[in-house]
């Protein structure tokens, strides 16, 4: 989308194309992070406001395909100030905190996640339509030109020049997203773009509401919050990752993230320039990889800053499942659920989102290239 046309439809609490883009303002400065400091000891034990996780109950049955069990029992959940720690750049993080104990039952998780291949045998089962295959309305958008109008999603588009990563007016972002006429899953980068060679990569440009149609469809559910940082932590009290506390241990890559100086150059050190393929990097303890970098995955709870206050007044929370409404203090009246986990876009320089207990949020109508999701199930099912 060009600049005339972005001025031209001003952000509404309406969803539609704008709508679903809207987000990145709130999103990109939550992930604006520089990252920077020394790591903590890989432990188990307890280290500052994190406890030792309690393991909960073993799978007592056959694992379904392509997933594994996480045994829940009780954690402590939450991340705390990264300033000061390996890579933890300048943002406190306050929305997870404060660190406090959760309780969740055991539950089985994608081991990766939902793959285009997977996707696709949804909608050719189902017929779906994705938000971003869908055409704004009118009455959503009052005086917008009907030539903008039009299906699409935002993409990622790297500037060809250096830009500041922040600036005066909270927008530097733009420079380096754009709303993209006919980008969606099946045209990942825009309408000249298609699937081939992608189909064990993660799907992406799906909007919260696809995610959920999918799980529901496969018989499972999106997770939440409580039960994806369980998962990603993999049973570790307070690492920084999910497989501890060194950030690339014996020089290896462990996360699918950037390399390089973002937003205009990746030297792709760790093999992908952009989405990886599902599993290519080592798993966590549970068995589950990709729980940090690839692509951002949503949970099903409504985002709050304040969240964590209150289920830390309950002691232990048990199975939380997160607040009733949405607010976003940076951009009050745009309904948001969380994301997890960070994406191939994060940076030393821009984004720590793929620490463990960090959280991304986003506006329920928006889809992106670099968001996708996993599913969970109960053991009863």
């Amino acid at each position: 989308m060009t600049a005339a046309r972005v001025k031209q439809r001003q952000p509404t609490k309406h969803r539609g194309a704008w709508g679903r883009s809207i987000w990145l303002l709130p999103l990109l400065l939550a992930m604006g992070v520089w990252l920077a400091g020394r790591p903590r000891r890989d432990t188990a034990t307890a280290q500052g406001p994190f406890q030792p996780t309690v393991a909960g109950s073993q799978a007592s049955a056959q694992s379904p395909p392509g997933m594994v069990w996480v045994p829940g029992g009780e954690f402590s959940m939450g991340c705390s100030d990264p300033r000061g720690v390996p890579f933890g750049g300048t943002d406190p993080m306050r929305d997870a905190r404060p660190v406090h104990r959760v309780g969740v039952d055991g539950f089985w998780m994608d081991v990766h996640e939902v793959t285009n291949d997977q996707f696709a045998k949804f909608v050719k089962a189902t017929g779906y339509v994705t938000v971003a295959e869908r055409p704004p309305r009118a009455e959503d958008f009052p005086g917008a030109l009907p030539e903008n109008l039009v299906a699409g999603s935002i993409v990622f588009t790297p500037p060809a020049a250096d830009v500041p990563l922040r600036d005066a007016t909270g927008t530097a972002h733009l420079r380096w997203w754009a709303y993209v006429p006919s980008a969606c899953w099946k045209h990942p980068e825009g309408p000249d773009s298609d699937l081939e060679g992608k189909g064990d990569q993660p799907v992406v440009h799906v909007a919260f509401e696809d995610a959920e149609a999918y799980a529901a469809w496969a018989g499972k559910r999106l997770p939440t919050e409580a039960e994806w940082e369980c998962a990603s932590r993999g049973g570790l009290a307070g690492a920084t990752y999910p497989w501890g506390n060194e950030f690339k241990p014996g020089g290896r890559w462990m996360a699918n993230i950037w390399q390089g100086r973002f937003p205009g150059e990746n030297t792709a050190d760790d093999g992908f320039p952009g989405i990886a393929p599902v599993g290519r990097y080592p798993a966590n303890a549970y068995g589950l990889h990709d729980m940090s970098g690839n692509v951002w995955e949503w949970c099903s709870d409504w985002y709050r800053p304040d969240t964590y206050a209150g289920d830390a007044a309950e002691g232990v929370a048990l199975n939380p499942r997160g607040p009733t409404d949405s607010h976003d203090p940076a951009e009050p009246g745009q309904a948001k659920r969380i994301q997890r986990g960070g994406s191939f876009l994060c940076s030393d320089q821009y984004c720590s989102r793929y620490i463990v207990g960090t959280r991304g949020k986003g506006e329920v109508s928006s889809a992106t290239n670099h968001c996708g999701f996993r599913c969970v199930k109960p053991p009863d099912r």
